[in-house]
């Protein structure tokens, strides 16, 4: 009498053959999404760009509740080239913590929210060509005794905004720090001058603009850190969007898109605190 071959092998082996069918289509799908990255935003007849909305001069709401600032500047014309009009953009209002998340997520096409380029970020997100320099600055109340880096010792609390290369320095660096996180900038800003903390961490770039339009605080370091960039970010593996996006810098800069908008959009908010365009914005020569 023959015995009925086991089921279980033969079951077991259909199933990884499944997984591998679906496997192989979730990837030729991936491919298929990012050659059509453009192709999606010229037919849906928008570019969705997360900005932030309370980082002056950068990304902000202006007095008559538009986005404004020197990233929105970018995303306008990154609009009017690609779709023919700048108004064909939707802004999605974000915090820094949740920028990869958004891009993730698929609620935005481009991040242009005053982001700096990390080895750690680069795993999640890619990144196309960088527009602006920045590093790490610390600001305090003039009558602070915190005069650098150094003065923050002894218990006193620094104040950050979290998912910022501002927290991940100062964790990794100087644990000894207390830290004081805000998911905002102006909750973090107000609460310096509440007097929360002692002083406030951040990009160099913000403090700038910040100190020089409140008075009554200085600038105790301005150059912590790694020499870092700013750049547009895309989802990860969207190579066909980036490439779009580098190839755009590129014609900018050669016609000093960059230089102009720093004459518009920032210099009006440094002052005399950034003396050279060179300093902060990137741009051919």
């Amino acid at each position: 009498m023959r015995h009925p071959k086991p089921l279980l092998p033969f079951l077991a082996a259909a199933v990884l053959f499944g997984f591998g069918l679906l496997a192989m289509v979730n990837v030729g799908c991936s491919r298929r999404n990012d050659a059509d990255s453009l192709a999606k935003i010229k037919n849906r007849g928008k570019v969705v760009v997360g900005v932030f909305g309370d980082k002056p001069p950068f990304g902000y709401i202006d007095r008559q509740g538009r986005n404004a600032g020197y990233d929105v500047v970018l995303a306008r014309r990154i609009a009017a080239d690609l779709l023919g009009d700048e108004n064909k953009i939707e802004f999605i209002t974000l915090e820094a913590a949740n920028r990869v998340a958004f891009l993730q997520s698929n609620k935005v096409d481009i991040i242009l929210a005053n982001f700096t380029r990390t080895p750690e970020r680069a795993e999640k997100v890619d990144f196309a060509k960088p527009y602006m320099k920045v590093a790490l600055g610390i600001v305090a109340p003039d009558a602070s005794p915190v005069s650098a880096l150094a003065g923050l010792g002894g218990g006193r609390t620094l104040i950050v905004n979290k998912g910022t290369t501002a927290e991940a320095y100062f964790t990794k660096n100087y644990p000894e720090i207390k830290l004081l996180k805000f998911d905002q900038n102006t909750e973090a800003f107000q609460a310096l001058k509440d007097g929360r903390g002692d002083a406030l961490a951040h990009d160099n770039t913000l403090l700038f603009a910040w100190a020089h339009e409140n008075k009554g605080f200085k600038i105790v370091e301005s150059n912590l850190g790694n020499a870092d960039v700013i750049a547009p970010a895309v989802k990860k593996g969207d190579t066909v969007l980036r490439a779009w996006i580098d190839a755009k810098i590129d014609r900018l800069a050669a016609e000093h898109f960059f230089l102009n908008a720093f004459q518009t959009e920032l210099h009006p908010f440094f002052g005399d605190s950034v003396r050279n365009p060179d300093d902060v914005i990137i741009e051919g020569k």
